[in-house]
């Protein structure tokens, strides 16, 4: 039995999906280029710094290896850096793998949520065919 799915027009949650998706599609966009352009097989160093070069040329704002502190119950207990921070809205996650698995979708949305961020990307350029998976904070929902 499938879900249905009730969701006031007027709601937060869809004017951030129609007005700020834009910005998510780009991305994937950029990263469609790199695979197009290399192909799977190369270290993700490689596919970072490709995606790096097509969002400046696409005009996006955008921040490598940005460090975040983690924090449990208000206490800092680490830190992760998140491989971009698109335009202070999106983390991006990327990895060069066959195929990705369930604990690399878990990482990536634990760095939305503990970055606190509305949106992420998870993108795989080592597959035949670019993989991504959006992500959403349900904070934010």
């Amino acid at each position: 039995m499938g879900f249905i799915w009730s969701i006031n027009p007027d709601s937060n949650l869809i004017k951030l999906l129609m007005i700020k998706d834009d910005l998510t599609y780009q991305v994937i966009g950029c990263a469609m280029k790199v695979h197009n352009t290399l192909g799977p097989g190369f270290q993700e160093l490689i596919y970072q710094k490709s995606l790096a070069i097509e969002l400046e040329k696409a005009g996006i704002a955008f921040v490598r290896e940005q460090t975040h502190k983690i924090y449990y119950e208000g206490v800092e207990v680490g830190t992760r850096r998140a491989d971009f921070v698109v335009e202070n809205e999106i983390t991006v996650e990327i990895k060069a793998l066959v195929s990705l698995e369930d604990v690399h979708l878990a990482q990536a949305k634990n760095y939305v949520v503990a970055y606190d961020f509305p949106r992420g990307l998870l993108i795989n350029f080592g597959a035949k065919s670019l993989e991504y998976k959006r992500l959403f904070n349900p904070k934010y929902t």
